[in-house]
């Protein structure tokens, strides 16, 4: 008895009135989750992605979803089912190219997608990296930085050719930079578009090759480039220099130079954002009695009036005495103050004596041991 067929609504997972954008999302979906290439060796996936195609070559189709919806699955019964439908007509190409990429990237039957590689390209990106100082990277600098750059060949003039010779065109692509391959797979043939594996996507053969760059076009040069290092610039942010990367292929232009920052840690601030944060010692007078104290910051030293009675680890403000912002290095962020009590460790009698005299007159000293037992004394030992 043959297995009876699901309804094609259900396998989608979608209503009897959903529209070609709902149609080609489920399947998609489905085609995604089941396809052969990503559940190798697994019949029952399949069998679903099998399953799920026939429904939606049915149903993408105008003419045969009007059928199918007047008589179900008896419409095609006569024509043997799935394995007559004819997928060239239909948009599964574009679906699974647009799930798997160039795999699919050529079609069903004649279909295919090609780009133009032998047309100018922009040269690749060249990195490398400029250590600086804590304050270089808060007010900017100049930076000199010496890096190996390509730079093209003057024997061939970039061609790669030996003098007296030039380039000829690629057999094996005919000049493209691409080769198709063609390939059976489960829905008939199957193009897939590729980079030409002998000129490399330019098109172009080189026999005699110049003998100063060996066929490349290029040579490599040390240089030395001025890097203008922004204020503001954090450790990890890179400056971008147009136009000093690889050379471009076929005549495009040339990369971009990107100059990550590496910043040194300073002894003193350390960096949030804009921020600045660090710590300064005032004595245990000042922070009774208050007072103005000078305070170390990237503009130099600051006054700032410590406010009475003012405890170890209290933190302060100094409002836009932080790091300029990049986008405007006329507004700065601000600079974090911990302020840290000092104990003094060394006293002399008369200093002791005058702590002594401070407790007893602040009452600071009611809780010293001493002080306990000179009570107990004088109460009496069942005082």
């Amino acid at each position: 008895m043959a297995e009876s067929k699901r309804d094609y609504y259900e396998v989608l997972g979608v209503d009897k009135n959903a529209d070609d954008a709902a149609l080609k999302k489920a399947y998609r979906e489905l085609a995604k989750k089941y396809h052969p290439d990503m559940n190798p060796d697994n019949p029952e996936a399949e069998k679903k992605f099998k399953e799920a195609s026939e429904a939606y070559g049915v149903l993408s189709d105008p003419e045969k979803r009007r059928k199918y919806d007047q008589f179900g699955h008896a419409a095609f019964e006569g024509g043997g089912g799935f394995s007559d439908f004819d997928f060239s007509s239909m948009d599964f190409g574009d679906i699974l190219g647009d799930l798997f990429g160039d795999f699919f990237g050529g079609g069903f039957g004649s279909r295919s997608r090609r780009s133009n590689s032998t047309g100018p390209m922009k040269g690749a990106n060249v990195r490398t990296s400029a250590r600086i100082s804590f304050m270089d990277a808060v007010f900017g600098c100049d930076k000199e930085i010496d890096i190996n750059l390509k730079e093209t060949c003057k024997t061939c003039n970039g061609s790669g050719a030996k003098p007296g010779t030039k380039p000829e065109t690629c057999p094996k692509c005919g000049g493209k930079g691409q080769v198709v391959m063609t390939s059976q797979t489960l829905f008939g043939m199957m193009q897939n578009v590729q980079t030409c594996p002998d000129c490399r996507g330019t098109g172009k053969i080189v026999k005699e090759k110049c003998p100063d760059c060996r066929g490349l076009g290029y040579q490599t040069e040390k240089k030395r480039i001025q890097v203008s290092i922004p204020a503001g610039i954090d450790n990890g942010q890179s400056v971008r220099i147009r136009d000093k990367g690889e050379p471009g292929v076929n005549g495009g232009p040339r990369g971009d130079l990107l100059v990550e920052v590496v910043v040194q840690r300073h002894e003193i601030f350390q960096r949030q954002d804009t921020n600045i944060f660090s710590t300064a010692p005032i004595s245990y007078a000042q922070a009774a009695l208050g007072g103005e104290v000078l305070i170390d910051t990237v503009d130099g030293k600051v006054a700032y009036d410590v406010k009475p009675g003012t405890q170890t680890d209290t933190r302060v403000r100094l409002k836009g005495k932080g790091v300029p912002s990049l986008r405007n290095k006329q507004v700065r962020g601000d600079h974090y103050v911990t302020l840290t009590v000092q104990v003094p460790e060394k006293l002399n009698n008369e200093a002791k004596e005058l702590l002594r005299r401070f407790d007893e007159l602040t009452g600071n000293s009611l809780h010293s041991t001493e002080d306990y037992r000179e009570k107990k004394k004088k109460k009496g030992f069942f005082g």
